[in-house]
């Protein structure tokens, strides 16, 4: 690929909890895009503060952060600065996130496996204010819209069912969720109520077996 630089230097936030990955991000960005200026943030938070410290062109967000969800993330930034273009970065499969990204706002997705190849060409894309659809994500559109494939009982849960979901098929407990998404014990449960109802599913195994099946958790 041939190494572009922005029309002029563009600060770059790139957030994850994996100092490993921030690093390799970097370095990609550094390669591909001459003159910007990339700094890191470890949490949820910690991206929320960058932002209202200063303005930033594109910001690189996990979609996995150890204090929040990266959508809830995303959610705030949008909020905060509607035209700061988000790229989503994560290790779940695109069929199950990034049609979820895009509607809260995101400017692109890219899997972690794909970003070393996609996502400086994702940043050029955005920051010319356009939007990054890889091709194997446009083909999934395309079937969809053409009714190749079938919508599942996932694809109706809200955000929050779908995290909760992924919380209860990680093994985690009631309490535990309700603690980590500083939600009460009743609305985890009731939340748990509306997932066996919606997915047709008996009980918590059954949540996880799902959620394994259709690839939502790792």
């Amino acid at each position: 690929m041939p190494r572009t630089a922005p029309h002029q230097p563009c600060s770059i936030l790139v957030a994850d909890d994996h100092a490993v990955v921030r690093r390799g991000l970097r370095q990609v960005i550094a390669e591909e895009c001459d003159g910007a200026i990339v700094e890191e943030a470890s949490t949820g938070q910690g991206v929320l503060d960058a932002v209202r410290r200063q303005d930033w062109a594109v910001i690189v967000l996990d979609i996995n952060l150890p204090d929040k969800n990266g959508l809830e993330v995303l959610k705030d930034l949008k909020a905060m600065r509607p035209a700061l273009p988000v790229l989503i970065l994560s290790h779940h499969a695109e069929a199950e996130y990034a049609a979820r990204a895009f509607k809260a706002g995101a400017a692109g997705y890219l899997t972690k496996e794909s970003a070393s190849e996609e996502l400086a060409v994702a940043i050029r894309k955005v920051l010319a204010g356009g939007r990054y659809v890889s091709p194997s994500f446009a083909e999934q559109l395309a079937g969809r819209l053409i009714g190749e494939r079938d919508t599942l009982p996932h694809h109706a849960l809200s955000d929050r069912e779908h995290q909760v979901l992924c919380q209860i098929a990680q093994g985690k407990a009631v309490s535990q969720i309700a603690d980590e998404l500083a939600l009460s014990v009743k609305t985890i449960s009731t939340y748990r109520a509306r997932l066996l109802e919606k997915l047709h599913l008996a009980n918590n195994a059954a949540l996880m077996r799902y959620a394994l099946d259709h690839r939502l958790v790792a």
